[in-house]
């Protein structure tokens, strides 16, 4: 018990909420919309309910209505959240170069310099080295120890091993979620301003006395300003959860490999 509550001591966290980011981001989304896309003179007769300027794409985006803040926070957020993880995934891998750490550690686990390892996990910092560091105090307690079996020494280093990545995996993989969410909810919120948008066309055709210019243009805009930003939106967190993803793998990909190295380097010790 003494040994986790060091272990859950020792965990970092490696970035901030997401929920502060998201408030943050919609008052952004709410500012650009009404001060920037909104502004007056982007419109006919400095009117925002007449008809954008010719060739005017902010008031052209303003015309996408109270949907288009609302993308543009999860466009924001994703943005934000992808910055927030490169930063976090740059300090995961630590101070140096991931894979010359590795081969690093590989080698001196071969020539059985247990020293050497644990003063380069001290050196490199980050994830990789602090699960190799809490595995290496348990390989020193269980080498030391005359009442185990060469088989339960196995499987402590083992249990250490999978309990010390478990610790540092979900520092690694926060705010991914997230973005996941975003990958569909940025592409149905788009959807929803489309389908409002046209309803609003609609509307205006069916209007008596003939049809209504302005808010049948208002309606077209908004179904299309909300489904370029839907589709934007979706494919940012696609690529950003996808990238973040792959990145994780790669970092545990690498304490598998030295997990091996030093199971392996144990049990050739206690031939």
């Amino acid at each position: 018990m003494k040994k986790t509550a060091t272990k859950q001591g020792t965990r970092r966290s490696l970035g901030i909420s997401a929920f502060p980011i998201i408030i943050l981001c919609f008052i952004l989304a709410m500012v650009i919309y009404h001060f920037v896309y909104g502004n007056p003179a982007n419109f006919i007769n400095n009117d925002p309910n007449n008809h954008p300027i010719q060739g005017n794409l902010l008031g052209t985006i303003y015309k996408g209505g109270i949907i288009v803040p609302v993308i543009q926070t999860l466009l924001f957020t994703v943005l934000t959240l992808s910055v927030e993880r490169l930063i976090a995934l740059k300090r995961a891998k630590g101070k140096k170069n991931l894979q010359q750490f590795v081969t690093k550690v590989k080698s001196d686990l071969e020539e059985g310099n247990i020293e050497a390892v644990r003063q380069a996990c001290d050196e490199q910092k980050g994830t990789v080295a602090n699960v190799i560091k809490s595995s290496l105090s348990t390989y020193s307690q269980v080498s030391a120890c005359d009442t185990l079996s060469k088989e339960e020494k196995q499987l402590a280093v083992r249990k250490d091993l999978e309990e010390a990545t478990m610790l540092e995996l979900p520092t690694m993989e926060q705010n991914l979620g997230v973005i996941a969410t975003i990958t569909t909810l940025g592409t149905l919120m788009g959807l929803l301003g489309t389908v409002i948008g046209m309803i609003k066309s609609f509307a205006a055709l069916s209007s008596a006395g003939g049809t209504d210019s302005i808010a049948l243009s208002t309606g077209i805009s908004e179904a299309l300003v909300n489904t370029a930003f839907g589709i934007a939106t979706g494919a940012c967190a696609v690529i950003a959860y996808n990238f973040f993803t792959s990145k994780i793998d790669g970092i545990t990909h690498s304490i598998d490999e030295i997990g091996a190295y030093l199971v392996q380097s144990f049990t050739i010790k206690q031939r």
